[in-house]
Order: structure tokens, then C-alpha cells, then sequence
């Protein structure tokens, strides 16, 4: 009695183990498929969300190869995962893995791996948040296995329902991935309905009634289909791929015609409809010059913007900020041209519309002659950036000796410091690292952000006779906010605020335009500020307060109303009456300048 009691009682633990996985066995192999679908996703937005894709763009690293390069690393890494799966499977003994040609199983989830890495890209192309993918992921997994178990799979088990809606439902590939594992159970259970062992055989694919074949069928052709849409979508819908193509680039000749037509249009609309007249004359001058450049198909100069503008749109409730307000510049080979401006200026948000980073909202700039609206690819090829941290447009022996002269140009080279990998390196010489980057490969046009910052004196000083060296022939694009490198690297400088173009020219020009006076200079007391004014105005009526902070004071002052000695003269008599802790007399200086400029576009944007 004991005996049959113990019998009985394991046979009841059968019985209750078959029918919990025939309910859950391919809910659970479904989901085990698809934990792989977050990491994909969530690789790919990462890379569009840091601007990764971008630069590697910029480093020369096309879309083909990159495609090939990220598909055979998830096809790897899936391969893995379900050689591990399938194995395991085997080991442990379940019953699908004991009812099912390896061949099969082996086929069926390789093929679905090949369709959820084209899945992966397809959905990429629709999101840029790391966050906001990684949850989508998780909850498309999750949800879609619960999905296959309580619609799909009661789906298939109603006669109500047509061939035709179950072929639409498996269009999906989690359901195609469910009905796949849903008949792999079924064939299990047909030894304890038959009382003998059944095996699915590839004769069995080509049975009506589990569907396999055309489950097959379905997962090849979305696979296909499904990489075309998504390599399309990530042409042509800009989110982190910087300048999106024209719908119709596969057509080159008929999207080139479209473009060029849209380019004279935009140049003729420019024309009738921008003018500003507060702009100063030689912003207007330099905007006629491009204007003239354009319409004379002139490409002599390696930089041509017209009107190029950047509106960022609103974002919770916020107005729209415009980045970029109609900027003419043209830049020719041999030139470094300096871009000076507070921060929130524009100069970043220009500099992102030239690398590909960002899309311009109307106007045009042209690299080369090449537009990069349309060209950016051809453009990366003779663009340099610094920072950047790979080579282009070099192999072989040419690399060697191009990356040896590159660092003993930066004094990279001797002492073991070649050896030595780059992020040892102090902030300073990481800095140089990135200059030197910047010009390998023979670029025609560099883009440097602040190249000199966190760099010792003498160290700045060898950087900027390199910088001279490199523009004798190509253009190069410099932001800094040091005056003395300003002057030391530029030939034409410009200054921007508020998102326009304030004033251009060469350093000197500059001062002597906006110059023409002396800056005097006093600090004392915050007490004492009210004497400091009543002692300036007796030298000039017409002096003005340029800067003032806790005692010190900056006063503009004419150079035809006052003589150097009668400023010294009554700064000894004014010593006699209060306290004066230091002063002085100067030049106009660039920083003078900058500070005069940035002051009166301020002043001019919060009256308009």
C-alpha cells in the first residue's frame, strides 16, 4: 500500500509538471528570446544620444561599415547567447529540446535572432533618450510574451478565427517567436497523449496545421525588409545622426537637381527678404561678399555660410532660443579665423551645424563646395575636429610616419611618452594630443575649441607656433576666450552675441575701430567710487563707465579730450583728498573691445 501511495503520488507531480510547462514553457523561452532586445536597443540610442555616431562619421568610419560592424557584433553576441540557451537546454532535458530536431530548433531561433537585430535597428532610428528606450525595451518584452500567451495563443486555438489573421499576427516577431516555441510544446505533449515518443522532423515544417514553414517564410522576409526600412529611416529622420539626407538620396543625380534648385531658391528669397539695419557695415559687407561668392559659383574659399540660422524649438512651456541669427562668413584657405563671444553666444551651436551635429533651420554653408545639407559624408573626408581620437584618410607606413611627426610636433614623441596610453595623460597634454589628431590626415578645414586651455606658458606657446604652421593651407575655425591667443593665431576675428555676428575684422582694425580712446582704470574703496566719477569728469565730460566691481572701476576716455599729464597730475592731487589702492592708464585692448561689443548687443537685445 505504501508503495502504490508513493506511485500515485509521483505521478500526480508529472502530471502537474506537464501541464505547467505546456502553459508556461513558451511564455518562458519567449522572453528568455527577447532579453537580448533591450541591450540592442538600448547600444544603439546610446551611441545617437552621446553624438557617438557623429563622430565617428567624422573620424571616417562610413555608415556601411558601421552597420556591418554593429550588426556582427549583436550577431555574435546573440549567437553566444543562444548556443549557451540551446546547450543548457540539452543538458537539463527539456522535453522541447528531446521532441525537436536540433537542426530546427537551431534554424528557427538563429533565423529569429537575425530578425530581432534588424528589429533592434528598426526601432533605434525612432528614439534618441538612453532612458526612455531602455524602458520602451523592457516593456515591449515583458508585455509582448504576455501578449502571445493570452491573445495570440488563444488565437490560435479558436476555430473562430481565420488563417489570415493569424498570418497579420505574426508579422510581429515576438508572436512569430511565440507561435514557433507554441509548437515545439505542442509536439511534446503528443508522446503523453500517444504513449510513444514523436520527434519534429523538417518533414513536419510543411505541416498545415503548426504553420512552421510559413512562420519561417515571414521571419526571412521581415528580416530583409525590416533592415532596408530601418538603414532608410536612419538616412533620412535626423535623431543624433547629425544632418539628415534628402528623402530621395538613393537617387544621387535626381536629389542633387532638387537640392540645388532649393539652394538658388533659398539664396534668392534670402536676398529679397533679409535686412537688418541695425547690422553694423562690415557685417554687411561680409554678408554682400558670400552673397557675390554664390551667385558667381565661386569655391576658391573653404567656408561660405549665407544666412545660416539655428532656432532650437520650445520645450516645456518655453519660448523657442534662437542660437544662430542669419550669419554671412566666408573663410578662405590659408585664413584662422577666431570666434570670440560669451558663452550662449552661438559660437557652439555654429560649430555644430558645420561638423554635422546639429541641422541648420534655414540658410546655407557650403565646405569646400560641398553643402552640408546634402554632402556632409564627402565633407567628414577633409574636416578636421579638435577634440577628436581617431586617424582618417591614412594606412600603412604613411600612418606611422604621419602620427610619429604629429606627436614630436606637440612634443608627445621622446622620454616614452608615445608608449604611454592616452588616458594617462595630464589635461594639458591630452589637449595637445587632441590638436595634433586634429590635423592628421591632410584636412583642408579644422575646427579647434579652445586649443591652448590648461596649457603651461611655454607649452601654449610651441601649440600656437604649430597652429601658425598648419594654416598655411587650410582653413582654421578657433574659439577661445583668451584675447592674448586671439591675437597671437587670428587673422580675422569675430565677435558674437545674442546669436549674430557683432563685428569682424583683423585684431587690429578692431581696436582701432572701437578704439580711438584710453581706459582708465581705479580701485579704492567702495566709499570713495563716488569721488573716482566726480575725478573723471573733471578730465572728460564725455568719459564713460565701462566696468565696475567692489572699488574697481573702468572708465572710457576719449583720446582727443584729455592729455596723458593732466591724468597724472590729478591722480596725485586726488591721493591727497582719499585712499587710492591702484590705477592706471591704457590702450584700448581686445579685451576692451570684446567687453564694449558684447556690452552694446546686450544693451540693444533687452530694449528690443
Amino acid at each position: 500500500m505504501p508503495q502504490t501511495r508513493l506511485l500515485r503520488r509521483s505521478d500526480m507531480i508529472d502530471v502537474m509538471v506537464g501541464m505547467v510547462l505546456t502553459l508556461f514553457l513558451p511564455l518562458l523561452f519567449t522572453w528568455i528570446i527577447l532579453q537580448l532586445f533591450p541591450v540592442m536597443l538600448t547600444s544603439l540610442v546610446y551611441e545617437k544620444q552621446q553624438k557617438l555616431r557623429v563622430m565617428m562619421k567624422m573620424h571616417g568610419l562610413g555608415d556601411g561599415p558601421y552597420w556591418m560592424i554593429t550588426y556582427s557584433y549583436f550577431l555574435f553576441l546573440s549567437s553566444v547567447y543562444i548556443l549557451g540557451f540551446m546547450v543548457s537546454g540539452y543538458l537539463i532535458g527539456l522535453p522541447i529540446f528531446k521532441c525537436t530536431a536540433f537542426s530546427i530548433l537551431f534554424t528557427f531561433y538563429f533565423t529569429y535572432i537575425y530578425l530581432q537585430i534588424s528589429f533592434a535597428f528598426l526601432m533605434a532610428t525612432l528614439s534618441l533618450h538612453v532612458k526612455t528606450a531602455t524602458v520602451i525595451a523592457h516593456m515591449f518584452v515583458f508585455g509582448s510574451g504576455l501578449l502571445g500567451m493570452y491573445v495570440f495563443q488563444s488565437v490560435l486555438q479558436s476555430p473562430s478565427f481565420s488563417r489570415d489573421w493569424i498570418i497579420i499576427l505574426e508579422m510581429f516577431p515576438p508572436f512569430a517567436l511565440y507561435r514557433g516555441n507554441y509548437e515545439f510544446q505542442e509536439y511534446t505533449q503528443r508522446e503523453r497523449y500517444l504513449g510513444y515518443a514523436v520527434k519534429m522532423s523538417w518533414n513536419d515544417i510543411n505541416d498545415g496545421e503548426n504553420g512552421m514553414r510559413r512562420v519561417f517564410i515571414l521571419m526571412a522576409i521581415e528580416w530583409f525588409v525590416m533592415l532596408i526600412v530601418a538603414y532608410y529611416l536612419d538616412q533620412v529622420i535626423s535623431l543624433g545622426n547629425g544632418v539628415r539626407k534628402h528623402p530621395l538620396f538613393f537617387l544621387k543625380n535626381m536629389s542633387k537637381k532638387l537640392s540645388a534648385s532649393n539652394q538658388q531658391l533659398a539664396i534668392q528669397t534670402q536676398q529679397l527678404n533679409f535686412r537688418d539695419e541695425s547690422e553694423k557695415p562690415d557685417v554687411s559687407q561680409e554678408r554682400e561678399k558670400v552673397k557675390e561668392l554664390i551667385l558667381l559659383n565661386d569655391t576658391t574659399d573653404s567656408i561660405v555660410c549665407d544666412n545660416l540660422k539655428k532656432v532650437y524649438p520650445s520645450i516645456d512651456g518655453n519660448p523657442e532660443k534662437v542660437a544662430v541669427r542669419g550669419l554671412s562668413l566666408a573663410l578662405g584657405r590659408g585664413e584662422c579665423f577666431g570666434m570670440l563671444g560669451p558663452n550662449g553666444a552661438g559660437k557652439t551651436s555654429f560649430i555644430s551645424m558645420m561638423i554635422g551635429l546639429t541641422e541648420p533651420t534655414s540658410g546655407m554653408a557650403l565646405v569646400n563646395g560641398l553643402d552640408i545639407q546634402t554632402d556632409m559624408d564627402q565633407i567628414y573626408a577633409s574636416m578636421g575636429v579638435c577634440p577628436q581620437h581617431e586617424l582618417k584618410n591614412l594606412k600603412g607606413s604613411d600612418l606611422t610616419e604621419a602620427v610619429e611627426e604629429s606627436l614630436k610636433s606637440v612634443n608627445l614623441y621622446h622620454g616614452g611618452v608615445a608608449d604611454k596610453q592616452a588616458r594617462t595623460y595630464s589635461g594639458g597634454m591630452k589637449r595637445r594630443l587632441s590638436v595634433a589628431i586634429s590635423l592628421i590626415g591632410d584636412p583642408k578645414v579644422v575646427y579647434m575649441d579652445e586649443p591652448s586651455t590648461g596649457l603651461d606658458p611655454s607649452s601654449r606657446n610651441h601649440l600656437w607656433n604649430i597652429v601658425k604652421r598648419a594654416k598655411k593651407d587650410r582653413a582654421i575655425i578657433l574659439t577661445t576666450h583668451s584675447m592674448e591667443e586671439a591675437e597671437a593665431l587670428c587673422d580675422r576675428l569675430g565677435i558674437f552675441a545674442d546669436g549674430s555676428l557683432q563685428c569682424i575684422g583683423n585684431p587690429k582694425e578692431l581696436k582701432a575701430r572701437y578704439g580711438g580712446s584710453y581706459v582708465f582704470t581705479m580701485t579704492t574703496s567702495v566709499d570713495q567710487e563716488e569721488e573716482v566719477e566726480k575725478l573723471i569728469c573733471g578730465l572728460s565730460s564725455n568719459a564713460s563707465k565701462i566696468y565696475h566691481l567692489s572699488g574697481t572701476q573702468k572708465f572710457e576716455i576719449s583720446k582727443k579730450d584729455v592729455r596723458i599729464g593732466d591724468v597724472f597730475r590729478a591722480v596725485e592731487n586726488a591721493k591727497r583728498e582719499f585712499p587710492i589702492y591702484a590705477w592706471g592708464l591704457t590702450d584700448t585692448t581686445l579685451e576692451d573691445v570684446f567687453i564694449k561689443v558684447a556690452q552694446a548687443a546686450l544693451a540693444s537685445s533687452s530694449t528690443m
